[in-house]
């Protein structure tokens, strides 16, 4: 039941989130809420003092949760839960140093980021901005055999960089198109990569052979700057080149240098560094890069179903009792 005043647990929610999970929240009688009621994110001295003393913290990841951020919470920190399927803003080590459980928000997005992630290979592929372009500034005249050719996915090789819940959705999704091979690299060979005739392949093969690459690996020490030179100079001159994993798993400066030499054909990212990315960057000047402002899981009902899973996660470790998705350290 409703426990004495001075036995509230204190909750520090990073951002404003969809409602469907602030309801939640705040129908939790044993919790005092407090909320960075913005739609940008909590400055860090805003973010160390308001966090101080709390029990639970619902963050985002553009909140990096370092030990400073834990230090200054105290003692009486019990859980964070982050809404994203990504923890590589959150100190692991200094989290489970500490004792504190860590909830997430996998499986809710995976169907969203998937279907996004073909939707950016096939415009990156099929040249769909550029055409957009040409049809506003005039640049549409008599129908010409190669103008705005691009590449199908029908007989062609996939590659996919880490087949995990997201890697393998895009799978699934692009073999309908009638793809030939789904190549797939990362640390084990998946049993469940049957489902889609997954070959499990050596990266340098998969570089190499695939006329499609999408990364959706996580972002961890050992693929930061993954994607670089080395990696572009083994491609096909004809490979397309997709990422929505994190920006930072990719070399922009050898990215840039591979799409303006003509190296690979194209690139779609969903994810860069920093992001934003400035209105000046050199990639952005490229026809041959499609960049979309990191909307993988933007669907409505995804980032309503996020919120209920962040607030669940958040209440079950505040409560001590089972977090629906608990990501064990």
């Amino acid at each position: 039941g409703m426990k004495a005043a001075g036995k509230l647990m204190k909750v520090f929610v990073t951002r404003r989130i969809p409602q469907e999970g602030m309801k939640i929240l705040s129908s939790a009688a044993d919790c005092e809420v407090s909320l960075w009621d913005s739609d940008e994110p909590v400055p860090k001295a805003e973010l160390l003092k308001s966090v101080q003393g709390a029990h639970g913290l619902l963050c985002l990841l553009t909140d990096k949760i370092d030990a400073e951020v834990l230090d200054a919470a105290g003692p009486n920190l019990k859980v964070i839960s982050t809404l994203s399927v990504g923890f590589d803003h959150l100190a692991l080590d200094e989290i489970k140093k500490r004792g504190i459980r860590l909830g997430y928000t996998p499986d809710v997005l995976t169907d969203a980021t998937a279907e996004l992630t073909v939707a950016l290979l096939l415009a990156t592929a099929r040249r769909l901005p550029e055409g957009v372009e040409e049809v506003k500034n005039g640049g549409w005249s008599a129908w010409k055999p190669l103008w705005l050719c691009g590449y199908g996915l029908s007989g062609s090789t996939v590659g996919v960089i880490g087949l995990g819940r997201i890697g393998m959705a895009i799978a699934q999704r692009l073999m309908p198109f009638g793809v030939k091979r789904l190549l797939y690299s990362g640390r084990t060979a998946k049993p469940h990569a049957a489902e889609v005739n997954g070959e499990f392949v050596p990266i340098d093969t998969l570089v190499s052979e695939s006329d499609f690459i999408v990364v959706s690996c996580s972002l961890t020490p050992e693929t930061q700057g993954l994607c670089n030179k080395a990696m572009f100079s083994k491609m096909k001159n004809t490979a397309v080149f997709i990422n929505s994993s994190r920006g930072a798993v990719v070399n922009q400066e050898d990215l840039y240098e591979a799409l303006s030499s003509g190296q690979i054909a194209a690139a779609g990212l969903d994810v860069t560094t920093p992001e934003p990315l400035p209105t000046n960057h050199p990639l952005l000047k490229l026809k041959n890069c499609v960049v979309l402002p990191h909307i993988g899981s933007a669907t409505y009902s995804t980032r309503g179903v996020m919120s209920v899973l962040a607030a669940q996660n958040l209440l079950g470790g505040l409560q001590g009792t089972d977090m629906p998705s608990e990501l064990s350290l």
